[in-house]
């Protein structure tokens, strides 16, 4: 008779197993604390609905449009509270304890979820909610924090082998689309109608007034790029001419009067010139548009506008010469600036144009309100009409427009919307388009198929 060889791990989870599980699960409930359970439940951005095992956006690898389900589900974990301390070993000053590893135990969780705790779910720590925050909040600030990874805890398996325990790592959320769900939530139950978590918890309006007051304090210590020389300098002008086109000169001779070649100093980002008041800092006055006049006379100041940036050249009697470049432009993020950072980068409203359909040529009028194209009436798949001289362009919508095209003996009329007028003499284009796209848009949209969009 042989008595069966001893081992503690076995095939099956046997009663070995059920009776050290319990044991750990009981260590939980006396010596834990609560976790709420904000369960992630999937995304929805309105056109399609993806269960928590699917990934919304498989270009980024992210769920953006996160949902959650109503019910709040309670477990119990443990893990070490540390001090809240700042890391300056580096550039800027960084929380080092903003990540968390809590143990909970498998079965318990599994039974309170339906599922395994996974990325996304949302967990709140209701012990440490401040009931003393330094402001007038009526309730206590609680802190939230998103599942990044699950794994098995080393130290959650028995002498059986089998596991027990999951290690979760946790960060706290902010306030950011993909927990837009929960932070919309009322903070206190007794007041469904008050402050929303986000009214709590986030930063971001704070953070935003902080940005506001910085940009209005440089704007207001450095309004332009560059920097004035206008008030280092005074351009000695020869009082008797009429105006200001010429400047005494010293020579080996003596004084002498002769057209200015520039006005005070030169150099990169100098202003000289008033170009809100199209003269320089002189006094000598100066014409400005988008091609030279045809008859200059030697002296002449004229601004080009479609240069970017704008540019100063002065006619020496045989050729236009450079002055200067129109760089100094405040520094904010405004769209009406004349450079790459305005008119590129922040072009969220400019359009490139495709599938030209119909298309002519017609001599227009500066002041022109209307005018008949020799385009054929009705224009098919005309979806856009595009204006062009050179440089400048006029863009319309033809449904958002009515009365903009109309029959005018078989041919075209265009009729441009009220308060807008042509604002040069010259041969100008007039194209429709069927198609159109925007000069900036997201990746994902660009490298989406055209049959998707």
């Amino acid at each position: 008779m042989y008595m069966p060889r001893l081992s503690l791990y076995k095939p099956e989870k046997g009663k070995d197993y059920s009776f050290i599980d319990r044991q750990i699960n009981e260590m939980f409930t006396v010596g834990g604390t609560d976790f709420l359970i904000h369960k992630y439940i999937g995304t929805d951005d309105g056109e399609v609905v993806k269960d928590e095992t699917q990934i919304q956006d498989l270009l980024f690898l992210e769920n953006r449009d996160r949902k959650y389900d109503t019910d709040i589900y309670t477990i119990r974990g443990i893990y070490n509270v540390t001090d809240n301390d700042f890391n300056l070993s580096q550039f800027g000053i960084f929380l080092e304890n903003d990540t968390l590893f809590l143990t909970v135990h498998i079965n318990s969780s599994v039974k309170t979820l339906g599922r395994k705790i996974l990325s996304g779910d949302v967990i709140e720590l209701p012990h440490m909610r401040d009931e003393y925050a330094l402001n007038d909040l009526s309730v206590a600030l609680k802190r939230f924090y998103v599942v990044e990874d699950v794994n098995r805890a080393s130290e959650g398996f028995s002498p059986t082998w089998y596991p027990h325990l999951y290690r979760v790592k946790v960060k706290q959320i902010i306030d950011s689309q993909e927990f837009k769900d929960i932070l919309d939530k009322p903070a206190s139950e007794d007041d469904p109608a008050g402050n929303s978590l986000r009214d709590l918890i986030s930063t971001y309006q704070k953070e935003l007034s902080i940005n506001d007051a910085v940009i209005a304090e440089a704007e207001s210590d450095a309004a332009l790029s560059g920097y004035e020389t206008s008030h280092y300098y005074s351009v000695q002008v020869n009082s008797t001419e009429q105006g200001s086109d010429v400047e005494i000169v010293q020579t080996d001779s003596g004084a002498e009067t002769a057209p200015p070649a520039k006005s005070g100093y030169s150099g990169y980002l100098v202003t000289n010139i008033d170009y809100d008041n199209d003269t320089f800092i002189n006094g000598a006055s100066f014409g400005h548009g988008i091609k030279f006049p045809e008859v200059p006379e030697s002296g002449d100041y004229f601004l080009r506008t479609d240069f970017m940036p704008k540019r100063m050249f002065r006619y020496d009697g045989s050729k236009w010469v450079k002055v200067q470049d129109d760089v100094r432009m405040t520094l904010n993020n405004s769209d009406d600036r004349m450079h790459q950072k305005g008119t590129f980068i922040n072009n969220t409203d400019r359009y490139v144009y495709n599938d030209r359909g119909a298309n002519g040529l017609v001599r227009l009028t500066e002041g022109d309100t209307e005018f008949t194209t020799n385009i054929d009436y009705p224009v098919s798949n005309g979806l856009y009409l595009v204006l062009k001289y050179e440089t400048v362009e006029f863009s319309y919508v033809v449904a958002d427009n009515p009365g903009l095209i109309s029959d005018s003996g078989g041919k075209v009329k265009v009729t441009l919307p009220s308060g807008e007028t042509i604002p040069y003499t010259a041969q100008w284009s007039v194209s429709f388009y069927a198609n159109r796209d925007a000069e900036r848009q997201s990746l994902s949209k660009v490298l989406r198929a055209k049959a998707d969009n």
